[in-house]
């Protein structure tokens, strides 16, 4: 017969940078967690966007400190219409400093944060690691059984799937999803560039999608160049002096010379949403729960969400009690369903030439341009949906880039 391995509050599924934070963030909330599955981040010149409110969480974590070298600083989002359009407007620049911060958030690659969360959990005396894959989950008796590869068992009384898009705890729990793909592919990578970016993020919208430039630190940016699938594995094979005239080109030339400065990877579009964020006794967060493009720095941004989220809902007496799960439904319905519809209406649009769509997205940017309230608005929805109302707190000082 398997033996049970331990018993547990709360087994996080997947240690990824949102699977870690959770296990993180609940252990400080005084649960007994278990951070099951193994690490396997990816070098591939990705980077994430770590907005205000997210970057807080790292700092409760314990974490943002050791990220200070390798971020950098978005004080300025700035919108560029570079699709032809007849009804293309000049570019648009939301300012933090409109909304009383310093920032908007920090950069840092994707690599680097998922190592240092991961450090932070295996510091952690408190939180149990299971190293190993999960092959399969059942209903017990107030609790679910998590059955891993060597036959072992783990008995948790809520289970948490942060094991991304082919999720085998969503697909164990019965929970439906939509699963969707683009005609696009996101290259991504980093270079050095020869003019100050000045905490400046730049994204093109053309009409094979976005291509964005993030800052990093010193005179460098990472690049999310989305593209029709053939266009990029073209690209993909060009050597490093030719791929960097390729992006500069594109990104005519705003940040000066370039070179590579780091790997390069792709990565094909699509997106995925659920029918409900939990079952009995289990959860789902990050992109177990929700995938879309890289649009407006919303994917992991949406998932430090889902954690803050489950740590206001969920029961301190019973982690996976019925209530709590629900109200975390509740919660996450909303925000995860209005960011998902609005990402994958924007990207559309951009892959449409029908003029009556033009006209709409032109006269969208125009708005933000112009009428400064909506625009403050928007800014505040993106960082802090549950508090865009919340002008009055402390601001965190400045990284220097």
């Amino acid at each position: 017969m398997d033996s049970v391995l331990v018993s547990v509050d709360i087994a996080i599924v997947g240690p990824g940078p949102v699977g870690a934070a959770a296990a993180l963030a609940l252990t400080l909330d005084g649960f007994n967690v278990a951070l099951i599955g193994p690490a396997n981040p990816r070098h591939d010149g990705r980077t994430v966007a770590v907005m205000d409110r997210s970057w807080q969480l790292l700092e409760q974590l314990g974490v943002a400190s050791a990220l200070e070298s390798e971020a950098a600083a978005l004080n300025v989002m700035r919108i560029v219409d570079d699709t032809g359009s007849l009804f293309r407007r000049p570019p648009t620049d939301f300012r933090a400093t409109e909304i009383g911060l310093d920032q908007f958030g920090f950069n840092v690659e994707t690599a680097t944060l998922a190592k240092a969360l991961l450090a932070a959990t295996e510091a952690d005396s408190r939180i149990i690691r299971v190293p190993q894959a999960v092959d399969g989950i059942e209903a017990s008796d107030g609790a679910r059984l998590i059955r891993l590869v060597d036959g072992s068992r783990l008995a948790a009384r809520l289970v948490v799937g942060a094991d991304g898009r082919q999720s085998i705890v969503r697909s164990k729990a019965g929970i439906d999803a939509r699963d969707w793909s683009y005609p696009q592919t996101a290259l991504t990578t980093v270079v050095r560039h020869s003019r100050a970016h000045r905490n400046v993020s730049t994204e093109f919208h053309t009409r094979h999608g976005p291509c964005t430039t993030v800052p990093l630190p010193g005179r460098r940016s990472s690049i999310v160049w989305m593209m029709a699938p053939d266009s990029a594995e073209r690209l993909l094979a060009q050597d490093d002096a030719a791929l960097a005239l390729a992006i500069e080109s594109r990104t005519h030339s705003i940040l000066g010379q370039m070179s590579l400065d780091g790997p390069r990877g792709l990565t094909p579009m699509g997106g995925l949403s659920v029918d409900r964020f939990c079952a009995e006794r289990v959860a789902l967060i990050g992109e177990a729960a929700h995938v879309f493009p890289p649009i407006g720095a919303q994917g992991l941004n949406l998932g430090m969400r889902d954690v803050m989220a489950l740590r206001e809902c969920i029961n301190p007496a019973d982690p996976g009690a019925e209530t709590g799960l629900g109200a975390y439904n509740r919660n996450r319905s909303s925000d995860v369903r209005t960011r998902t519809g609005a990402v994958d209406a924007l990207n559309r649009s951009l892959l449409s030439d029908m003029l009556p769509v033009d006209f709409a997205r032109g006269l969208g940017l125009l708005a933000l341009e112009r009428i400064g309230p909506l625009r403050r608005f928007v800014m505040r929805q993106g960082l802090n949906p549950s508090k865009a109302a919340d002008r009055a707190r402390d601001v965190r000082p400045s990284l220097k880039a």
